[in-house]
């Protein structure tokens, strides 16, 4: 991917799904830092100390699962039902949805949502003309944090990590 860039074929590097070792790991060989990781994140599962060691480092985090890829076999309603999000969304006259959205936002993180709906690509749209008060953030800071799919397909004996524990390096 280096020579891709030096070559003018791509503008950035990205990574996908890199904890924070094995960002780590890529930074002690790369000569080019990705640009960005793109990881799950939403509030029930928040990724703190990734998102704080990447803004130490000068990597964008982008968020894929921002609504807990409900509808999708590995996906889960956890975000779109649970309570502290509720209520936030309910004092604010927003939706679930587009709280979850800002929150990211907020955080200084890329969302990428997805709806083959008209009115729901507005909505997801519609988080930028307000904000989350302090104690809101601090309200969903407190949401219990559980990630959507284990990865268990990723874990074999024979394979490059053979538990959850090694594949997500402690950070799940």
């Amino acid at each position: 991917m280096e020579e891709c860039q030096r070559a003018g074929l791509t503008k950035s590097i990205g990574v996908s799904n890199f904890s924070c070792k094995k960002l780590e790991r890529l930074l002690s060989t790369a000569s080019i830092p990705p640009a960005v990781n793109q990881v799950e994140m939403n509030p029930i599962w928040q990724q703190k100390k990734l998102l704080d060691y990447v803004k130490n480092i000068g990597i964008k985090l982008c968020a894929y699962s921002p609504l807990g890829s409900t509808g999708t076999p590995w996906g889960t309603h956890d975000v779109l039902e649970c309570d502290v999000l509720k209520q936030i969304a309910l004092t604010k006259g927003k939706s679930v949805a587009q709280v979850s959205l800002k929150w990211l936002h907020q955080q200084g993180v890329g969302v990428i949502v997805k709806s083959f709906r008209k009115e729901r690509l507005k909505e997801n749209i519609d988080i930028f003309d307000w904000e989350l008060t302090a104690e809101e953030l601090q309200t969903i800071s407190q949401i219990p944090q559980s990630r959507g799919p284990a990865g268990d397909s990723f874990v074999s004996a024979n394979g490059p990590y053979k538990s959850l524990e090694e594949l997500w390096d402690g950070e799940i």
